[in-house]
């Protein structure tokens, strides 16, 4: 990972003095995902950044936690399909295709979740996502109301705003860096 280019930014990335932590974690990725993905080599430039990055990620999306790993995926991809990121579309629409077993229906989903083949519950959550993707200033009761019409908990609710809410995030430092996404996504 020397002096890698992951952006279009002029900054070097090199990771911290040999951080037994970090090495440890990145031949974790390598194990499990067959990479390290360039999100996580873009916050490994600095020590705090990394730990804060991955606590948060691995809480929200690695964690068993009230939503399953496909739906927070779905929110993921979603959330990225709507402001066009294209590092996160292509890595979460990899990860979402691997767990749902299918390609295509991930690639529906990316693509327009609305006419994918997809349950009345994923696609109302999907909706709340993008409107608080797009507006977030407009969620109101009501929009809270129909997700526990259709048995979504509190708990849940509150999931789905946090997983969207980091992938805002990610897909602003995805996108303000012209992140590129790892080859092996295309595979």
């Amino acid at each position: 990972m020397k002096n890698e280019k992951l952006w279009s930014l002029k900054i070097p990335i090199k990771k911290s003095p040999k951080d037994k932590e970090m090495e440890k974690f990145f031949e974790i990725c390598k194990k499990k995902l067959g990479l390290i993905p360039n999100i996580i080599k873009t916050n490994s430039i600095d020590k705090k950044k990394f730990d804060a990055f991955n606590i948060f990620y691995n809480r929200l999306m690695q964690d068993d936690n009230y939503l399953t790993k496909t739906e927070k995926e779905m929110i993921a991809v979603v959330v990225s399909s709507t402001n066009r990121c294209l590092y996160c579309c292509v890595s979460h629409g990899y990860t979402l295709g691997k767990l749902m077993n299918s390609i295509a229906k991930a690639k529906n989903i990316l693509i327009n979740y609305e006419v994918a083949q997809i349950s009345r519950k994923h696609k109302l959550m999907l909706d709340f996502a993008v409107k608080l993707t797009q507006a977030s200033h407009k969620i109101n009761e009501d929009d809270r109301s129909k997700l526990r019409k259709i048995k979504f908990s509190e708990l849940q609710i509150l999931e789905i705003i946090e997983v969207t809410a980091f992938f805002n995030m990610t897909n602003r430092i995805a996108s303000g860096t012209n992140m590129i996404p790892n080859k092996e996504y295309y595979n």
